[in-house]
Formats: C-alpha cells, sequence, structure tokens
C-alpha cells in the first residue's frame, strides 16, 4: 500500500495534531506502510514511537509492538488513548492482565477494534498466543528496544533473539520495523542478522544531541561526592534530576542526605515493592519529587521531557548504558546536564562481578568497561568521543563548548614520533592484542602474558618507557579517534591498522593531542592543596570572647560549658546568623545552640549588617544524624545502669576509649547519668573537689585538672569521669 505525502500530513493532523514531521519520521513511516523491513536507529528523545504508531492506526489490521518492559507499555497504550476517543484502539497483553482481560483484549482485536498490541516476547512465546495470531490480520510488527537483541547491547534479553522464530511461526512476510537508541556497528549488524532483515531500509538518526553538556569529575570520598551533587543540585532549584548508582544502599543513603538538604528526593530500585516503585515514579511525573536516585532499572519507561540533569555517582558499565542513561535529560529540546563522577576503584568493584562469568561474556564485559575508562580519562571532546563509539563523524569544533573538555580544553603536546611507534608497536605485535598489552609492551612492563610470549626478546619493547601509561593510553585513543587504527569489536576490541595508519608511518606529520586525565593524580594533587577558608575575623573573635564571659557569669557556669574556643573561631570565620546556621558551626549541637546560641546569632547578625560584610556563600551540607551503633549501645547501657567496664568490654572498646566516647556525646549536648557509677567508684570528697574545680576552671583539659588536682590523690580516670558528670549537668 502507498499512501501520498498529502495523506500522510492529514493523518499525523488527524491522529496526532502535528503538522510536521521531525527528521527521518516521514521516511520511515512510508518505508513501513509501504511493507518494507525497516530499521531504525533514533536517539532517545528523537520521536521513534510515531515512526509505529502512525502507520498502526493507517493500515489494516493490528500491528504487534514487542517491547521489554511492562511499565513502558502502559504508558505507551495509555498516551495513544490519550489521542483516541477509544481506549480500544491499543491494548497490552502481559503477565499483569487476568484471564478475563485478557479474553477481552483477544476479543477486540477479533473484532479489529485494536490498532497496537504491546506485547513482551515471553508472552509473544506462549504456545496459546502464537495460534491466536494466526487468525489475526498482523499489519507489521516492530521490535522496540532492538539492542536487546545483541549481546554487545546494553541490556541483552535472550528472549528477543527468539522472536525471529516466533514471527515465522505466525505467518510468512510479515512486515518488521526495529527500533533502537543506542546500537555500535556491531550491535545493529545483530539486529539485522538476527530479524533477517536482508532486504531492509535503513534510517539512522544524528546521535549527536546537542543540547546535552557532558562533564566528567574525579570521584573522592562518598561525603565529598555526596556535597557536590547537593551543591550540583542547588544551583539549579526545583528542576527535575536523576542520580543513577549501582547499589540500593546507595540509593537509599544519597536519597536521605538530599532530603535532609531540603531536595524533594526518592530512592527507585528493585528491593522496593512494586506499590512503592508505581508511586515514586508518578510523584515523579507529577512534581512532587524533583530528585530520583535510582539504580539503573529506573527511567526506561518514563517519558519525562523537562528532566534537567542526570548525574552518574557511579560510572556505569557500557557507553551504551551511559548513553541512554544522560539521553533521559533535555528531551524538550532545553539544556540538560551530564555529569559523571569516576573513580578506577569503580571500574574494579565492576570487574569483580565479572570473574564468575563464562568467559566470552567476562572478555565482552571487560571491553565495554575499557570504552567507559576512555571516555572518562579522554582530554578529547567528549562528543566526538561519543560519536565516534557509534560509528558517526564529528568535528570538535561543532561542539560550541558542550562538553568540559571543550570548555576547559588542555594543552596539547607533539607526539609525532610517538604515534609513530604507537602503530609500528601494532604491526610487531601482528595487530593480535588490545591497548592494555600494547601499552605493556612499549612501556616494558614485564607482564606473565608478555615474558611467556617472549615479547620482551622484540626490539620495540620497552622503547617507549620514558613516557607513563597515561600518556600512551592517549596517543593510542587519539589514534583510534583520527582513525589511523580501528577497534575490531569482533575480536574483543583487537587493534587493527588501517590505511590511513600505514600512510602515517610511511610520511609522519606532526600530531598535536590533549594528555588524558589521570582522575587519581589530580585527586590526591587536590586534597593535599592548602585548603582555603575563609579568615577568622580577630575584631568578632575578641567580641564573642566578651560575650561568652557575660553569659557564663549570668549563668554561672565556666565560659568553656558555654562554647569552646573552636566553636567561637567558627563562628567568626561563618558569621552564622539564624540558628540553622549556628547548628553547622563545629562542636554546636541542636540542643546546645538552642541553649546558649541565640545571644551570640543577635551579636554576629548586629555585626555582620554593621560592617557590611559578605558572608562565606558556600553551605555547609546537613548530614544525616549520626547515631552509630556503639554510641548508641553506650546510652542504652547507661539507661540500664550497666557498669562501665562491662559497657566498655561489650562494645570492644578499652576504659580510656570508653570515657573519650562518653566525653564526646556530652559535648554535643547528649545529657548522660552516671551517678550510679560515681557513687560506686569516685570517693565523695574526690567528687566534690574536682567539681569544685571545674565550676572555676577556665577550660576543661584533664592535664590541667589533673596537674591541679593529683597531690589529693585524685586520678585521672576519676576526674574524667566526674568531667562527663560536669558537662552533662550543667552544659547541657
Amino acid at each position: 500500500m502507498t499512501v501520498s505525502k498529502e495523506n500522510l500530513h492529514v493523518a499525523l493532523d488527524r491522529y496526532f495534531g502535528f503538522d510536521k514531521f521531525k527528521g527521518n519520521q516521514e521516511a520511515i513511516i512510508k518505508s513501513v506502510l509501504n511493507g518494507n523491513d525497516t530499521f531504525v536507529i533514533m536517539p532517545t528523545g528523537g520521536g521513534k514511537s510515531l515512526c509505529y504508531q502512525l502507520p498502526a492506526l493507517m493500515l489494516d489490521g493490528t500491528a504487534l509492538i514487542i517491547s521489554p518492559l511492562i511499565a513502558l507499555m502502559k504508558n505507551q497504550v495509555d498516551s495513544i488513548r490519550g489521542y483516541s476517543q477509544d481506549d480500544e484502539v491499543a491494548h497490552f497483553l502481559n503477565s499483569s492482565l487476568t484471564k478475563a482481560q485478557m479474553k477481552q483484549v483477544k476479543q477486540d482485536i477479533m473484532d479489529g477494534k485494536t490498532k497496537l498490541l504491546f506485547i513482551a516476547p515471553e508472552t509473544l512465546t506462549k504456545e496459546e498466543n502464537i495460534e491466536f495470531f494466526k487468525q489475526v490480520n498482523i499489519s507489521f510488527v516492530a521490535v522496540d528496544e532492538a539492542h536487546c537483541i545483541s549481546e554487545w547491547g546494553h541490556d541483552f534479553r535472550p528472549e528477543y533473539r527468539r522472536i525471529r522464530s516466533m514471527l515465522d511461526a505466525i505467518g510468512e512476510d510479515i512486515p518488521v520495523i526495529a527500533l533502537t537508541a543506542t546500537a555500535t556497528p556491531k550491535v545493529q549488524s545483530d539486529i539485522v542478522k538476527n530479524l533477517n532483515m536482508d532486504d531492509h531500509n535503513t534510517f539512522v538518526s544524528s546521535f549527536n544531541r546537542e543540547n546535552l553538556y557532558y562533564e566528567v569529575r574525579p570521584k573522592g570520598k562518598k561525603e565529598q561526592t555526596i556535597k557536590q551533587i547537593i551543591q550540583i543540585i542547588k544551583t539549579i532549584p526545583n528542576q527535575s534530576g536523576i542520580i543513577y548508582v549501582q547499589s540500593r544502599k546507595s540509593a537509599e543513603e544519597i536519597a536521605q542526605m538530599l532530603v535532609v538538604n531540603d531536595i524533594k528526593a526518592a530512592p527507585y530500585h528493585a528491593g522496593l515493592d512494586a506499590k512503592t516503585r508505581s508511586q515514586t515514579q508518578d510523584g515523579f511525573l507529577m512534581e512532587d519529587i524533583d530528585v530520583i536516585v535510582a539504580t539503573i532499572a529506573f527511567g526506561m519507561g518514563i517519558d519525562k521531557p523537562d528532566v534537567r540533569f542526570v548525574i552518574h555517582y557511579d560510572i556505569p558499565k557500557s557507553i551504551e548504558n551511559y548513553y541512554q542513561e544522560t539521553g533521559r535529560a533535555g528531551r524538550d529540546g532545553l539544556e540538560g546536564r551530564c555529569i559523571a563522577f569516576y573513580a578506577y576503584k569503580d571500574i574494579l568493584k565492576l570487574e569483580k562481578f565479572l570473574r564468575d562469568k563464562p568467559v566470552a561474556e567476562r572478555e565482552m564485559g571487560a571491553q565495554l568497561m575499557q570504552e567507559v575508562m576512555a571516555y572518562a580519562e579522554t582530554t578529547a571532546c567528549r562528543r566526538r568521543f561519543l560519536l565516534h563509539y557509534f560509528g558517526e563523524d564529528f568535528n570538535d569544533e561543532d561542539c560550541g563548548k558542550m562538553c568540559d573538555n571543550c570548555r576547559h580544553p588542555k594543552e596539547k603536546v607533539e607526539v609525532k614520533d610517538e604515534m609513530k611507534l604507537a602503530l609500528e608497536t601494532i604491526l610487531d605485535l601482528d595487530e593480535n592484542y588490545g591497548i592494555k598489552t600494547l601499552i605493556d609492551f612499549v612501556t616494558g612492563n614485564e607482564t606473565k602474558q608478555i615474558k611467556d610470549f617472549r615479547f620482551n626478546k622484540r626490539p620495540l619493547f620497552g622503547k617507549g618507557k620514558g613516557k607513563d601509561d597515561t600518556f600512551w593510553s592517549s596517543v593510542f585513543r587519539q589514534g583510534i579517534l583520527e582513525d589511523l587504527v580501528y577497534k575490531d569489536i569482533e575480536t574483543y576490541g583487537l587493534l587493527k591498522m588501517t590505511d590511513k595508519g600505514h600512510e602515517f608511518i610511511k610520511h609522519p606529520h606532526s600530531f598535536m593531542i590533549p594528555i588524558n586525565h589521570d582522575f587519581e593524580a589530580e585527586l590526591a594533587e587536590s586534597n593535599d592543596a592548602p585548603v582555603r577558608t575563609a579568615v577568622l575575623d580577630e575584631n568578632l573573635m575578641g567580641m564573642l570572647k566578651d560575650l561568652r564571659r557575660k553569659e557564663a557569669k549570668r549563668r554561672d557556669v565556666p565560659p568553656f560549658v558555654i562554647f569552646q574556643d573552636p566553636s567561637l573561631e567558627d563562628m567568626a570565620t561563618q558569621y552564622p546568623i539564624t540558628l540553622d546556621d549556628m547548628i553547622q558551626v563545629q562542636g554546636v549541637s541542636k540542643g546546645k545552640a538552642k541553649r546558649y546560641g541565640r545571644p551570640f546569632i543577635e551579636l554576629i547578625a548586629n555585626y555582620v549588617e554593621e560592617n557590611e560584610i559578605i558572608r562565606p556563600t558556600e553551605f555547609v551540607v546537613k548530614q544525616v544524624a549520626n547515631k552509630s551503633k556503639v554510641k548508641v549501645n553506650i546510652i542504652q547501657g547507661i539507661d540500664r545502669k550497666m557498669p562501665l567496664e562491662d559497657l566498655a568490654g561489650s562494645n570492644s572498646l578499652s576504659m580510656e576509649e570508653l570515657l573519650e566516647e562518653l566525653y564526646a556525646i556530652v559535648n554535643s549536648g547528649t545529657k548522660v547519668n552516671i551517678d550510679y557509677y560515681i557513687d560506686e567508684n569516685v570517693d565523695e570528697y574526690s567528687r566534690e573537689d574536682i567539681l569544685d574545680y571545674f565550676r572555676e576552671a577556665k577550660t576543661d583539659s584533664v592535664e590541667e585538672a589533673y596537674a591541679e588536682l593529683n597531690e589529693d590523690d585524685i586520678t585521672r580516670e576519676e576526674i574524667e569521669i566526674m568531667r562527663i558528670k560536669f558537662l552533662s549537668d550543667y552544659a547541657n
């Protein structure tokens, strides 16, 4: 059936209310309407679903849409029904339906009311369903998320490899349209071969998402990374975003930290029950939740156009995963930020999961992770790297500074001689090895493999040992980007020469490249750099000390009971002017802030106003209350009046360590009552002497107290015990 261009535009307006097609949509739809097998590669947000929805509505019969996710099916069915007056126009058939509902769906198909039927491949395999479809007029079959067919795809599903045989069982000559948002050349050939699409039309849209900004940051300690994430989110408040993590525990922890810092967030992972997951998903769509912290299961069934940022707290397992997940940002065409945190130790963690897999799967997984490492560490244009991975040419200049490497370019170095050596190395090892072995060879690293194959006896071995692994990795990677060599995916990433590479060896020319990031070194460097803090305001410090003295007299307690010096120094640096600010000051608990903070807050607020002081803008990340197990055990043990020696033993602490923990507990504002222990273990006269000392003392130093009191046969331990009582009774 051939359809005129005019008919197509009329149909587009009638069914969907659009006045024009995007990109290749029109040509793709014509191919389907003409009964041709059609292969569509179109990035997320490019309008893939219209390519099968419109022809399904226009053709006689029912189109089968094979889809991997039940959640995705429901959303798409709801979406199509939204454009139509009849709910029967679209159905899904999967395990979530009752027998009665399944019967009704099949009746609507037999009655010719249903134009699109969404079905999982697992449901299609059932004999009764294949028998049913033999009796039905099937207009065509759409295989959505077709990358699931390939073991090299990012979401391989074995059932997808059986689709062709199931279609053959239903009937001959049913046209097929296969659609995917991410497919490397290898995955593309797998899909075509498996679906037996010999004579087909292929439509490849550009993988370039111009509105997405790509950035990779070194991943340090958990607290530092979460602080950075909170800072990123606070710069674009009340916007939708997704944070991807590998573990359920991380999803829970990070979501909790965001909530504590006034960000509407929720975790999403397979450990939650279906109802909670559904509520979280709906909350995100309805904007009751701004940020979802998710394991990779989240997002495939979500069509939310205004996701402004996608953050990878953990680096993904493959470039396809990364591209698919970042593709959920900015579907409305406005800017989306894609920030990934990278640490080599995360790659090692992922490699551990591969250890028990079959050899082929292990090789494949390792190869995919090598690509992720290369992407993270490259200093070249990230957009060019991604597009090259998917077989698309791209010029750095066209990035428009929409990646961190183009926005902050690294200085380039001349590597003409080194590039020639790298290419000669590939030939010397018979084009039979991947980057890792080539780097070991050129740098003279005598690994077991190098020794076993006697590569260390070859003339080029160690010729490049004056440069490190990062340098040589940069050279080989740039060789790939410039098509001097190519990576043979079929053989798990062995490097092979191109004609252009052979030509370079004969006639070398200037070759300037930026050297890759060494994130481990960069992170160590930033950690070693002196920490820049705001400068202590000596004038304010003097005023705070005066106020502390007055407050101490008024309350008849020593000054240190109110706030210790480090706390005052922090106040004279951060200028806290609210109760919330005060709680962030070092050594000030909520209870202490409420009890003593008000006059200090008022003094600082007046001082800031009178002196027109610009307060430090860097906010302090609020921490989730850290009631460690040991602290809780100690407090509960004291409530049960356990002897302190037994309490120390049961928590694997020495008595000295237990008293340190107790001092920290009372110092942060928590009351404890150890009178039961004191009555048994501290002489009555010693008790009074020690309390009298602390009532007059300038500091709560145990050393100073011991120097003053030890002539009276008072022990250091007794002083520590009574200091805990004093601070608990007077400071809290």
